[in-house]
């Protein structure tokens, strides 16, 4: 049965399927994120300091424990990232969820009326159809 609400109940439908989409998105990019922090965390551990060697060896050594370290702080400010755009995700996705059981509330409202008002119609021509009925009734008695 349609209502005046039925389109934007479909419409909030799809926001709230929309909101749900992209907070998957953001719980894999956060994964991804994590899962990158973790393997730039563990290459900095992999990493061995020369003993003895020559300058360019100590340099290249630095340089790859510079590079690293400015790879694991990329990953943490990415992660922050995905986690502020997930939490802002499930913000929005609250919002339309709202939204969506709001306008789905006030759809069956207004069919509770709608079938409420048919009931009361079929209930008057019940009770037309029962006093022609009875007046013919009463006529076939009389006559």
């Amino acid at each position: 049965m349609k209502t005046k609400f039925t389109s934007l109940v479909t419409v909030k439908k799809n926001s709230v399927q929309k909101s749900e989409s992209i907070v998957e998105d953001a719980n894999a990019t956060l994964k991804n994120a994590s899962n990158a922090l973790k393997i730039s965390i563990q290459s900095l551990d992999e990493i061995d300091a020369p003993q003895s060697g020559t300058m360019n060896d100590f340099l290249a050594s630095r340089t790859l424990l510079d590079l690293t370290r400015t790879n694991i702080q990329y990953n943490k400010e990415w992660l922050e990232f995905a986690t502020t755009q997930l939490n802002a995700a499930k913000e929005q996705l609250k919002l339309d969820m709202v939204e969506y059981e709001k306008f789905k509330y006030l759809d069956l409202e207004e069919i509770k009326k709608i079938l409420q008002k048919q009931k009361m119609l079929e209930a008057k021509e019940l009770d037309e159809v029962a006093l022609m009925t009875h007046a013919r009734k009463n006529n076939r008695k009389k006559g």
